[in-house]
């Protein structure tokens, strides 16, 4: 951490000690880890236009941006050494479990409950951010919302949104809504071609695969009137083998369908076998696959990661991807996208019940922010200030104006909201579906092994069941050995 206070406040401030003078206010660099990319950035940006520290001194905010690919390591890797470089971390919510076991993250419980202004924060804030976000050991939404009050009674608080995420649909307006790709794709399966943000609201999976299978056109087809210079897909969803890139959508073919994952908010007594291989999870993660048959070739290679979806359909070469609304921005921009002027955005599919209503429960994305636990009593108030700052209704209004999105709900709540940006509606629809996936210090073993068996599933070499025993089976030995499982 560098608190610093120059040569000149220090003799000033020495002076005023022996004049009996008011003691000047401590300048403060408050140096945080950050994933390179727009929400980010612009935080930057905005603090260094309109940050005003209520100590009175001058607060530096030094954002280390550290390109996605690398950011997990790089953080690990300057906690473990223990050269103490950070005073704030923009996180995922996994890693919750290990640096808090590991003695980096603070805990912000206390600072909570004594502090009315982030007290009043955190009760704003939606449960399925406080439940992702903030809680180790994890507690569910449900489970915070039993408590009654907030914060909950023996839950333990680390984090608050920097950017709360999720995955909503990206389509191409101008062939979704085309009068000849409407009228021939009734005729071929006696239903509706989603075109508006209601048709979209009304498109489980049954849809998104017809939609897959008829826009699934060779080079010289014609497509909206045109006739095609390439080949052309019709849809594209995760399914990298990197990171989390098949975990963050197989999740909700899982959830949807009535499967689960290794529950940690039930150990001793949850299982993972039997339940992460059940016959529920199983026909889920067999229907996930059945639709990379109407993606392009790269979603069976196992290379096609958030960030390949985002290119592909920038390109104009998919017509409608699942995607986070982290990376809506550079489709809006016509410098980076031929499709800046030809998209619109609705939620993402699920799973029709037998009431006709759609369960979308997915995986949340995004990140919350978090101290460490090296800072002195001063940069711990001045962070809590650059959070609450942060969170500021004012604060939060412009960050969504500039590509970011509220965890606030009086925020979402705000008649302009959904306005800011063209995603806002889905995102605010999406977030009441969200859950998280495991937060103990061994989640990113689970989360290796269990991307590698999907991608052998994805790429054809071994079966959804096959995979499912085998993610199964590992957590189910990691978790008897770590003492999660009687």
């Amino acid at each position: 951490m560098r608190t610093f206070i120059s040569g000149l406040l220090g003799a000033t401030t020495l002076a005023a000690g022996l004049t009996g003078a008011p003691i000047l206010a401590q300048d403060i660099t408050i140096t945080m880890a950050a994933p390179d990319w727009p929400p980010t950035r612009f935080m930057k940006e905005y603090f260094d236009q309109t940050y005003k520290s209520p100590n009175g001194g001058t607060t530096t905010l030094d954002m280390d941006f550290i390109p996605w690919p690398s950011f997990y390591e790089r953080v690990a890797a300057s906690l473990t050494s223990g050269e103490q470089k950070y005073q704030m971390i923009v996180t995922d919510s996994q890693w919750l479990g290990a640096f808090v076991e590991g003695g980096y993250y603070l805990d912000l419980t206390d600072k909570i409950n004594s502090d009315p202004e982030l007290k009043a924060i955190t009760q704003d804030l939606h449960p399925a951010l406080v439940s992702a976000y903030s809680t180790y050991p994890h507690r569910t939404r449900a489970q915070l919302e039993a408590a009654g009050e907030v914060p909950a009674p023996g839950v333990n608080y680390y984090g608050f949104p920097q950017f709360p995420d999720t995955y909503v649909t990206y389509y191409r307006e101008d062939i979704f809504c085309h009068e000849g790709e409407m009228a021939d794709f009734k005729a071929k399966y006696g239903t509706n071609l989603p075109c508006s943000y209601e048709d979209w609201q009304d498109t489980d999976w049954a849809k998104w695969g017809q939609v897959g299978e008829f826009f699934q056109r060779k080079k010289g087809e014609m497509l909206a009137g045109e006739k095609l210079a390439d080949d052309f897909y019709g849809i594209a969803f995760q399914a990298g083998k990197g990171y989390d890139f098949s975990t963050m959508q197989v999740n909700a073919f899982v959830w949807q369908n009535g499967g689960d994952i290794w529950d940690e908010s039930k150990a001793p007594k949850a299982q993972a076998e039997g339940v992460v291989n059940s016959k529920a999870a199983v026909d889920a993660f067999d229907q996930y696959l059945s639709y990379l048959q109407y993606m392009p070739p790269v979603a069976q290679t196992g290379q096609m990661d958030i960030f390949v979806i985002q290119d592909l359909y920038m390109q104009g070469k998919v017509g409608a991807i699942i995607d986070w609304v982290g990376l809506g921005e550079p489709v809006l921009d016509p410098k980076s996208s031929t499709v800046h002027d030809k998209s619109a955005f609705g939620p993402a599919p699920g799973t029709r019940k037998g009431d006709g209503s759609i369960d979308r429960t997915g995986n949340i994305g995004g990140q919350p922010f978090v101290l460490t636990t090296w800072n002195s009593d001063a940069v711990v108030d001045e962070a809590l200030n650059v959070v609450k700052w942060w969170l500021s209704p004012e604060t939060q209004l412009e960050a969504t104006k500039n590509g970011g999105q509220s965890g606030r709900m009086s925020v979402m709540a705000d008649p302009s909201y959904n306005s800011l940006r063209p995603w806002n509606r889905a995102h605010v629809e999406m977030i009441d579906w969200q859950k998280d996936v495991w937060h103990i210090p061994e989640f990113f073993e689970m989360l290796t092994q269990q991307q590698e068996e999907f991608d052998k599933a994805i790429t054809g070499q071994i079966t959804a069941q096959e995979a499912l025993d085998s993610v199964a089976e590992f957590q189910q030995e990691l978790l008897e050995d770590g003492g999660y499982i009687d």
